[in-house]
């Protein structure tokens, strides 16, 4: 598995995903400071401690960072087959089920490194307009935060990203499901019930942005937990064909 894990971080040096993950999240914290600059009665938004870094996280987990994730687990998991590598892997042999594993777990750091990134971004915004509002408290409260929910929408996209390798008619397929599956979440999380269950949703409970009691906190994990156990059984199953080849 560490060998798997070393070429998958090899791939990645030379691909393109990673810089179109950081670019949309430099997009979205730019675009969120335009829309800050709106005011309300009379006070920007962006005026207010802490608005910032609230609302970069809420309207990027929202509208594009699922997405993103998305695209990029099953950029990883989709790119042996597109590029027909495969069949040498099989020689060597590779068990494709450890393959997979070791895409899907350097999709989940990427995902949580994706999130990293995005605080240090806001953080740094935040200090240069209310560095003396901000107290260590709060900052590690937004970086539990922020963390969390990298974590939390990994494992809700996952199936999406099982579903799209599975279906292999490429991995631009993941962003379209995942921005509609992302997009849902909009009027679910209006429903107090229903922002538990919803895994997008349910990640922002685990990470502490909704308020939640213990018993919708515990339904919200349960929530990502069966994302996380749906898509090892789907990939489980077709793996487990592959390697009988």
């Amino acid at each position: 598995m560490k060998t798997l894990l070393w070429a998958e971080r090899l791939k990645l040096k030379r691909s393109k995903i990673i810089w179109i993950a950081i670019f949309s999240a430099i997009m979205v914290a730019f675009i969120v400071f335009v829309q800050g600059q709106f005011q309300y009665y009379g006070q920007r938004y962006v005026d207010g401690a802490t608005w910032y870094m609230t609302a970069t996280q809420s309207l990027g987990s929202l509208y594009v960072f699922p997405a993103i994730i998305a695209l990029m687990g099953s950029y990883m998991i989709c790119r042996e087959d597109q590029d027909d590598t495969m069949k040498s892997l099989a020689l060597i042999p590779v068990s494709v089920s450890q393959l997979v594993g070791a895409k899907l777990i350097v999709t989940a750091v990427l995902s949580i490194v994706l999130y990293a990134f995005l605080f240090v971004v806001t953080l740094t915004v935040e200090m240069v307009l209310h560095i003396s509002l901000l107290d260590l408290g709060v900052v590690l409260g937004f970086a539990k935060m922020y963390l969390l929910e990298g974590g939390g929408l990994f494992l809700a996209v996952s199936p999406i990203i099982a579903i799209v390798y599975r279906l292999k008619k490429g991995y631009w397929l993941a962003l379209i499901f995942a921005e509609i599956y992302s997009f849902l979440g909009l009027f679910l999380g209006m429903q107090s019930t229903m922002r538990s269950i919803y895994p997008i949703t349910a990640a922002f409970c685990v990470a502490g942005y909704y308020e939640t009691t213990p018993v919708q906190f515990a339904i919200s994990l349960f929530s990502l937990l069966v994302c996380g156990g749906l898509s090892l059984i789907i990939l489980h199953g077709l793996n487990k064909k592959l390697d009988n080849h």
